[in-house]
């Protein structure tokens, strides 16, 4: 006869062991006298409220920068850190303490209260009674009504994601300065956030918060515009070998369109890696909070190289301005078109 008993996770121990390895790693760091530090990631809020982003990491002993910043960086030590799970960590905005906690992977991911103006805003984050260190934070003002949601691998940076073998290359042995970014991706989410002062910028990945320091230099190198970043984190949890990249997506689309429901964004990716199938998804759901959607064409060996093409043939039911090309020049053109952009003046 069936059992009425539920299913136990079938990798629940491959958690577990995670968990278990990485607190005998944190031990023998704790023993050669390295302490955790807060590391803070730009983060995003309304005049009421902040989305407080960060890790908390053991970090080994490399060649650092006055700054803080790790100097040319193989992607391999991003990975050699020793996140810290469940540290205590005390977030501080505009003189007024509060104690949150990290998660297992020890990413700070947190709302809290505030009043802050519009734009960028700094926060301190310390951990352990630690030293403070500075964080970011865009607070979009009340009336803003468009903002941007973009992609990382390969519609702001040529990655060539998710085939293994290259994709190990990319995030564990090639230097940050190797790093491509993807032709006239800069100029048009600058030119757009030109044209809508105040908006919000949204980098959504599915990559590892392990990377985040290094996106965050190659964006600022490259001339992006700043703004949020949302990753995730890699490893198994009690039910999956790894965690989802699609769900991630869909679960902050879905929560941004909650936090800000006066905004329409315009969603940027690429045909490589399901934003066409997510995006499409989140416009029929979310129609009043999408403006349009921009999708970068990966080119035949891209395509290849990416694992194929993820195309809805459809986007009718979007119901949404929808356009496709293969660089940021093509996209500001076809955006222009449908009235997102503004159109080139000729006579400057």
């Amino acid at each position: 006869m069936p059992s009425d008993a539920p299913e136990r996770p079938k990798i629940l121990w491959l958690a577990r062991l995670e968990r278990r390895f990485h607190s005998w790693r944190e031990r023998r760091a704790r023993g050669r006298g390295l302490v955790p530090t807060a590391t803070g990631f730009p983060g995003y809020g309304s005049e009421e409220w902040v989305r407080v982003l960060g890790r908390v990491l053991i970090v080994p002993a490399v060649k650092q920068r006055s700054s803080g910043e790790y100097s040319s960086l193989r992607g391999w030590r991003s990975f050699a850190a020793v996140p810290v799970a469940f540290a205590q960590v005390t977030v501080t905005i505009e003189g007024e303490r509060h104690d949150v906690r990290a998660d297992r992977g020890g990413v700070i991911d947190t709302v809290l209260p505030a009043r802050l103006e519009p734009g960028w805003q700094t926060i301190m984050v310390a951990v352990e009674d630690g030293e403070p260190v500075e964080s970011r934070v865009f607070i979009v003002a009340s009336g803003v009504r468009f903002g941007l949601v973009s992609d990382v691998d390969d519609t702001v940076m040529v990655t060539a994601l998710p085939r293994p073998l290259l994709a190990a290359w990319n995030s564990f042995v090639v230097d940050e300065h190797a790093r491509q970014p993807v032709p006239g991706m800069a100029v048009m989410l600058e030119r757009l956030t030109r044209e809508h002062p105040g908006s919000p910028v949204i980098y959504l990945s599915t990559g590892a918060w392990n990377v985040a320091p290094t996106l965050i230099r190659f964006l600022r190198r490259h001339l992006y515009p700043a703004g949020a970043i949302l990753l995730t984190d890699w490893g198994p949890t009690h039910d999956r070998w790894f965690r989802s990249g699609k769900d991630h997506k869909k679960t902050n689309l879905r929560r941004l369109a909650e936090e800000f429901p006066d905004i329409q964004w315009l969603l940027v990716g690429d045909d490589g890696q399901h934003d066409d199938e997510i995006y499409t998804g989140f416009a029929i759901d979310h129609p009043a909070n999408v403006a349009g959607v921009a999708i970068r064409k990966l080119s035949p060996a891209e395509a290849v190289l990416a694992g194929g093409r993820t195309v809805v043939d459809d986007h009718s039911a979007a119901e949404v301005p929808w356009v496709t090309a293969s660089d940021g020049a093509g996209l500001l053109e076809r955006l222009a078109a449908v009235g997102i952009a503004e159109e080139d003046d000729p006579e400057k």
